[in-house]
């Protein structure tokens, strides 16, 4: 396994989706299976699509940042800050799987919003 082309391979995967281009993120980054664990999307490469699509649709000015990447095995990790309309932002770890030819064959995420408010000064990076 190439680490740093993997999680190349994984932000610009989840960046081409996110930005409103799912088809040519699947064509691109995945293999001939794609698991789902996003209780939100349907499992496939189809889910997947339909997802992104829908929410490029409805929220064509959210943004993404990629604060940190880790890899490890065949599994990448991405900590990203996600601003939505009205200015909602959330943190997201999202973990990928990758086969043994590099591609995507496994999701699964967690999110938080951000709170207005918090017991301390640090940031949630």
């Amino acid at each position: 396994m190439d680490l740093d082309k993997n999680k190349q391979n994984a932000i610009n995967f989840y960046k081409t989706a996110y930005e409103g281009n799912p088809k040519k993120a699947i064509t691109q980054y995945v293999g001939s299976e794609y698991i789902q664990h996003n209780p939100d999307v349907a499992d496939g490469t189809q889910g997947f699509i339909d997802y992104f699509e829908r929410m490029q649709k409805e929220y064509p000015e959210k943004s993404i940042k990629f604060v940190r990447s880790v890899a490890e095995g065949n599994m990448v990790a991405l900590h990203t800050h996600q601003t939505w309309p009205d200015n909602d932002q959330y943190i997201t770890m999202d973990f990928f799987r990758f086969n043994e030819n590099g591609k995507i064959c496994e999701h699964w995420d967690a999110i938080q919003q951000i709170p207005k408010e918090s017991a301390n000064h640090n940031t949630m990076y």
